[in-house]
């Protein structure tokens, strides 16, 4: 796919080169871009605006001005509720662009971002319930022969930036918008560069559902746009996703007004196997657990603990599961593995593997990168590597997944 190609499949969801502000779509003051690749093949499919602190300026600025004319919290929580049902029913109806954009960003297979969609979906359902049950109470204080009714406010915290990670955008963009939106608040949202499309087009909707102009704001960026937000005096409130190493940063820059952060970050499931676990349940779970979207996901159940007494069995069980997987192409048919995000990525988790087979982990399954198109893998045993031909393969225990770390439990 050419980059022209590509630009003409996404209109008119995402508008190539240009981010929203202000319910324009609109470039980088600088007027740079960069670029958009999809990880399965490795070739870019669109270029997007690389804003910066300007960028980051002006959103912040039309999103306090947006929020000081009360557009959007003027209407009453019945009245937000109905746009809110309404993005999501914009939602599923484009479920097939939305799905497939997420399968060209993320390189998940189509399949499984509309399991994806679904859940955005509910999150603006869920919220529309709640926007016009948000209040405050009355209580009675004080002593008995001196009673005073005290009343409570429920009021949004106001301008809240966003930075949303890229393993699962559809679902990370939606988590942090609707509560907000459901509250009153104003928004500038950053999508991570790596796979920022389904968030520009979730823009796009919002405002055909009938928020308001400037309440959302969707400023695509690098570093150097996330710091900005995390950091300006403009913004009220932070919602992060992403490493524990830029959350503490995110602390750090939020010091300077105070503001409030919501910080979702770098963590390491644990999955606990008994020695009475029905195996037969246990072992497809376990290995769902830890490959689903390649094991990009923040709940990856990537410690697994086992009982000595089972745990030769789950070993052999996940290995072999693993090695039934399919890997391929977002768009191909019965593909359960797409690739990694990128080849970033692939290089950081093959030094993992190979820094646990160097430290005398066994490798039960699976193998490294091949050498096939973008960053799919082919693994059909320990030490084996295989590029990809396109052809569906079956993966190995490895397959592009995070680390995953099996402990023998007495």
């Amino acid at each position: 796919m050419t980059v022209d190609g590509a630009a003409r499949g996404l209109d008119p969801l995402v508008v190539p080169g240009r981010m929203l502000v202000n319910g324009a779509w609109v470039p980088a003051r600088s007027g740079q871009t960069f670029a958009v690749v999809d990880p399965g093949r490795g070739e870019v499919v669109a270029r997007v605006p690389e804003g910066g602190t300007e960028d980051v300026d002006r959103a912040v600025a039309v999103a306090r001005q947006a929020f000081r004319d009360e557009r959007w919290l003027r209407l009453s929580g019945a009245q937000r509720a109905v746009v809110l049902w309404r993005v999501s029913e914009l939602l599923e109806a484009h479920a097939d662009e939305l799905a497939r954009l997420e399968s060209l960003d993320v390189g998940m297979p189509v399949a499984q971002a509309r399991l994806m969609l679904g859940e955005a979906v509910n999150r603006f359902r869920y919220f529309a319930g709640w926007a016009d049950k948000i209040h405050g109470r009355s209580v009675e204080i004080g002593p008995a022969e001196r009673r005073f009714q005290g009343v409570t406010l429920k009021e949004p915290v106001g301008v809240v930036g966003m930075i949303v990670p890229w393993n699962a955008p559809m679902i990370a963009t939606s988590q942090k918008l609707a509560p907000a939106l459901a509250a009153g608040c104003a928004c500038v949202v950053k999508p991570s560069e790596e796979a920022p499309l389904t968030t520009l087009a979730i823009g796009r909707l919002l405002l055909e559902a009938g928020v308001p102009e400037g309440v959302v704001n969707v400023v695509t960026g690098k570093a150097a746009a996330g710091a900005a937000l995390a950091a300006h005096p403009g913004v009220d409130k932070v919602s992060f996703t992403g490493s524990t190493q830029v959350g503490r940063m995110i602390v750090e820059a939020a010091a300077g007004n105070l503001k409030k952060l919501q910080l979702e970050l770098g963590g390491k499931s644990p999955v606990i196997v008994l020695p009475d676990a029905d195996l037969s349940e246990v072992i497809p779970g376990v290995a769902m657990g830890v490959f689903w979207n390649t094991g990009q996901i923040c709940t990856s159940g990537t410690r697994l603990f086992a009982h000595e007494d089972v745990f030769d069995k789950v070993v052999e069980g996940v290995a072999e599961y693993g090695r039934s997987l399919r890997i391929g192409y977002g768009t191909e048919p019965d593909v359960d593995l797409g690739p990694l995000i990128s080849q970033r990525h692939l290089d950081r988790v093959s030094r993992h593997v190979d820094g646990a087979v160097k430290d005398g982990a066994r490798l039960v399954g699976g193998g490294g990168p091949g050498g096939g198109e973008g960053v799919l893998l082919r693994a059909d045993g320990p030490g084996r590597r295989r590029p990809v031909d396109g052809r569906r393969p079956r993966g190995g225990l490895r397959a592009g997944a995070r680390r995953h770390a099996v402990h023998r439990c007495g």
